[in-house]
């Protein structure tokens, strides 16, 4: 047993893994802690138990579980947090003997995705990933499951439809997919219209709290919500991005990545998932101070396979690494763009490499465009590199950088 903290007063956790060996028990656990910091509880305790599989009927041993009870008896606590899926059975026969509230690993990070969510489809998918996972626990549950008020794994629709009945559920279920499938269309929509305009997207996707929203917020002056907790940000946001070449992109930030993520995310969010998937350019970002660096790349990394993003390229980014002496960096790191998002440190390298994995060719042109058409200057200044303009008697005389697209339109008037 471990003590971490007890500074503010706020819902205190007991954590509770169990090691099988299936996977690094002690980086999950350290992943829980952060997640429960991020939910706004503070993780007081933490035990665990090595077993070859956890107990059916309470996770953990007879022991174990009286030893649980213990500590939450002496420390006041008010929350039991499990690294593990539960089963509706296995949470209640440990409420039952510690009288203490139990959520699981899937209930918390749900309750961070409906703290966080802030768009209308953030809002759908996560509310549809929590009912997913409530559909099977209702089965013989009664005054248990009815949790109106305050608390971790009480927000979002755990709030108003735990205790409606499956059939009323599966209706509103039924009704998000409808409503999830008309914002899928719309986007749809826009992702067709992108690239009838020849819009270039560049998608950033990482581990959560790799520095996604502060380097979007660096390049772009986005405005994004960008703090030091597991998935601040949730809803993706796009922004144009002028490179130095003149080539303007649509920057794309995603939701962040978490080890073990439960599958009912994994559903809810494929569709953003699979939007940044479709991008031209995927920059994956990880944090090169975490000791888990290489895990996360390695996350993000079979995702983006299962995604299908095989052909895309991709541009490994290491981000944060005003934190970490240049040497620790190699040779295992070796390769990799190195940046700082909070202090810009390496952004021009990362710039060029965007460049240079463009789809498009640039070309520089000499231009003469009578006043008739002077518009198309404007849009050379928003979409491309004007280098100089200089307005004469037979219309303005313009040197600019363009791309294949842009230069279709401008071509008549090349000299």
């Amino acid at each position: 047993m471990e003590i971490i903290s007890n500074e503010e007063k706020m819902q205190r956790a007991l954590l509770v893994s169990v090691d099988t060996g299936g996977f690094d028990a002690e980086a999950s656990l350290a992943e829980l802690e952060e997640l429960v910091k991020s939910a706004g509880a503070e993780p007081a305790f933490t035990v665990t138990q090595k077993l070859q599989r956890p107990e059916s009927a309470t996770y953990v041993g007879s022991g174990k579980l009286e030893e649980i009870r213990d500590i939450c008896a002496s420390q006041e606590l008010d929350l039991i947090v499990v690294d593990s899926e539960l089963s509706p059975s296995q949470i209640k026969n440990i409420e039952n003997f510690t009288n203490v509230r139990v959520i699981d690993r899937t209930m918390l990070i749900l309750d961070i995705f409906a703290l966080r969510a802030r768009s209308r489809e953030g809002k759908l998918q996560v509310e549809l990933a929590q009912l997913k996972y409530l559909l099977p626990r209702l089965t013989g549950k009664g005054v248990e499951m009815s949790r109106l008020g305050g608390g971790i794994g009480t927000r979002g629709p755990g709030e108003t439809k735990i205790e409606t009945d499956r059939r009323h559920i599966r209706r509103r279920m039924e009704t998000l997919r409808e409503e999830l499938a008309e914002v899928e269309k719309h986007r749809h929509m826009l992702r067709r219209r992108r690239e009838k305009d020849g819009v270039i997207t560049c998608a950033i996707v990482g581990y959560t709290n790799a520095g996604k929203s502060t380097l979007m917020n660096y390049l772009t002056d986005a405005g994004v919500l960008a703090q030091d907790k597991l998935f601040a940000t949730l809803d993706p946001t796009s922004r144009a991005l002028k490179l130095p070449g003149g080539v303007s992109v649509m920057l794309i930030d995603t939701v962040g990545l978490v080890r073990r993520l439960p599958h009912h995310l994994v559903e809810a969010f494929r569709s953003t998932l699979e939007e940044a998937a479709q991008s031209d350019i995927i920059i994956n970002l990880c944090d090169a101070s975490s000791d888990e660096a290489r895990v996360h790349l390695s996350v993000t990394n079979e995702l983006l396979e299962s995604l299908g993003c095989g052909d895309t390229p991709i541009i490994t980014v290491l981000n944060k690494c005003d934190l970490l002496d240049s040497e620790i960096l190699t040779p295992d790191f070796g390769g990799y763009i190195r940046i700082s998002a909070k202090t810009g440190a390496g952004i021009d390298r990362l710039l060029e490499a965007i460049e240079n994995n463009l789809p498009v060719r640039m070309k520089r042109v000499s231009l003469l465009v009578p006043f008739s058409a002077a518009g198309i200057i404007s849009e050379i200044r928003q979409k491309a590199t004007l280098h100089s303009e200089e307005y004469v008697a037979e219309g303005i005389r313009a040197e600019a950088t363009v791309d294949e697209i842009l230069y279709h339109k401008v071509r008549e008037y090349e000299q």
